[in-house]
């Protein structure tokens, strides 16, 4: 049996994938599928629109919360394309879409470079086989995970379809690799579920969907169809009237595997804290990790347990920064849950409902999963634990890319000199400062835990969408 999600204004529940409003926290096992349409198959483009047909009636919505299994699908530009849709059809596909995650400007930006470099990815990257879909299955247990992959493959592959590449995902547990509650800090969609108990927390909807007004009072921009390109009217209509949205109630996926090395994070503890007389201190290395997260292993913020882990305050999130700690005495300015999600720190008003309101307009909403340790496809991976990061944005430049190249990746954020994010950063040698009285601590030198693994960014369709695009590629 299935429940129904709460909606409090004019959002489209069930022409919305279910991805958008929940994570099926209470589906435990997943696995991430990459697809590509095999041109050299006769009817490539027909038998994969006949195949995302089929699929297209089976995806979950968020109108509905499935108690065993659920279904969503995500498509690249190519993938697109590949379907058969032309130039004119995707013309209002944002730029950073249209280009790829791994444009050389682009992974300057993101920080992709030396072994994080896309020419060493094992997916998604220039020498490996392009992705054109992802179908992301989740389920109740191992067996019914299986069985509902294996529908899926008998099908894509009478279509026409060509596994890349299956990811495999470890048991949810809420907890990634490096051993920090992971999912707390999550942004309320104003008019999709549960209204946030946290002042400011509530997210106009546009900033995540397609279609509706974002943060700055304006649709964001959507692609649309001339009425002549969609006659049984399977798009929605554009606000501004006179044009079908294809991109209404859809929105725009990230997806990046990332490996971590956990090893190689505890030995830099380690030896970070290490006592003047040889001893380890296993208790100051903790504290360390947190001041680099900003949070202790249960969750709770420092900003509010600055001394030592309170597991009663493992899930609270309402907290503000300038009021409590302007300073970064408790959490330090660089710590990577401050970079992520600035909160009330910013300019030119920090502490006021003007910084929040700023703050608002880069917000992700994060679906992420931790990798299964025995890698992808059955292969073994010595790349070790990971988390496939998975987020959802209406704006990829001012949303993602923004949180990952102006906050967390800038050594200059918040006045700082020369600090990166300590936890999530690729580059090398980095510092790390932890205010204190009367004097700070500088750390140097630190090391990249952080790998990039393979990525790519997707278009999610709404329901209606993907009637069009099976219909009409």
């Amino acid at each position: 049996m299935g429940g129904s999600f709460v909606t409090t204004s004019t959002l489209e529940p069930d022409d919305l994938q279910g991805i958008i409003a929940a994570g099926y926290g209470h589906l435990p096992f997943a696995c991430f599928v990459l697809l590509r349409v095999d041109a050299e198959h006769a009817g490539s483009a027909a038998g994969a629109r006949a195949w995302l047909s089929r699929v297209a009636g089976r995806v979950t919505t968020a109108a509905r919360r499935e108690e065993a299994q659920s279904t969503n699908i995500a498509l690249t530009y190519q993938g697109l394309l590949a379907l058969g849709l032309d130039a004119h059809r995707t013309a209002g596909f944002s730029a950073e879409f249209v280009e790829g995650m791994t444009a050389p400007h682009r992974s300057r930006a993101l920080g992709d470079s030396g072994e994080s470099a896309p020419m060493k990815w094992a997916w998604g990257g220039p020498n490996t086989p392009m992705v054109d879909l992802v179908l992301m299955l989740y389920a109740k247990d191992e067996e019914t995970l299986e069985s509902l992959y294996q529908l899926n493959a008998v099908e894509f592959g009478a279509g026409g379809i060509v596994e890349v590449r299956r990811l495999g995902t470890s048991r949810l547990r809420g907890v990634e690799p490096f051993g920090f509650a992971d999912g707390i800090s999550q942004p309320s969609i104003d008019g999709l579920g549960a209204p946030s108990r946290q002042v400011g927390d509530r997210v106009r909807a546009g900033e995540f969907i397609l279609g509706h007004l974002n943060e700055y009072g304006l649709y964001p921009v959507s692609p649309l169809v001339a009425p002549a390109d969609d006659p049984a009217g399977l798009a929605a209509a554009a606000p501004s009237g006179g044009t079908q949205d294809l991109g209404r109630n859809g929105t725009y996926l990230v997806f990046r595997e990332l490996r971590q090395d956990v090893d190689g994070f505890r030995a830099y503890l380690t030896e970070a804290t290490r006592m003047p007389d040889g001893n380890d201190d296993p208790a100051g290395a903790q504290r360390l990790a947190a001041k680099m997260v900003g949070r202790w292993p249960s969750g709770a913020p420092l900003v509010l347990a600055p001394d030592t882990d309170d597991r009663s305050l493992a899930a609270v999130n309402d907290f503000r920064y300038v009021a409590t700690d302007e300073h970064g005495l408790r959490c330090p300015i660089g710590a990577h849950i401050r970079r992520a999600n600035p909160r009330d720190s910013l300019p030119p008003n920090p502490g006021s409902a003007k910084a929040i309101m700023v703050n608002n307009r880069h917000r992700i909403i994060r679906r992420g999963r931790e990798c299964a340790p025995g890698g992808s496809s059955g292969t073994p991976d010595a790349g070790g634990p990971g988390l496939h990061f998975i987020c959802l944005n209406s704006n990829i430049a001012r949303q993602f890319e923004f949180i990952q190249g102006t906050w967390c990746d800038n050594p200059k954020f918040a006045g700082l000199y020369d600090d990166r994010d300590p936890l999530i950063s690729t580059q090398p040698n980095r510092t790390f400062r932890v205010p204190g009285l009367p004097v700070r601590t500088r750390y140097s030198g630190i090391p990249n835990f952080v790998t990039v693994a393979g990525g790519a960014y997707f278009f999610l369709p709404g329901i209606r969408a993907l009637h069009y695009l099976a219909e009409h590629g």
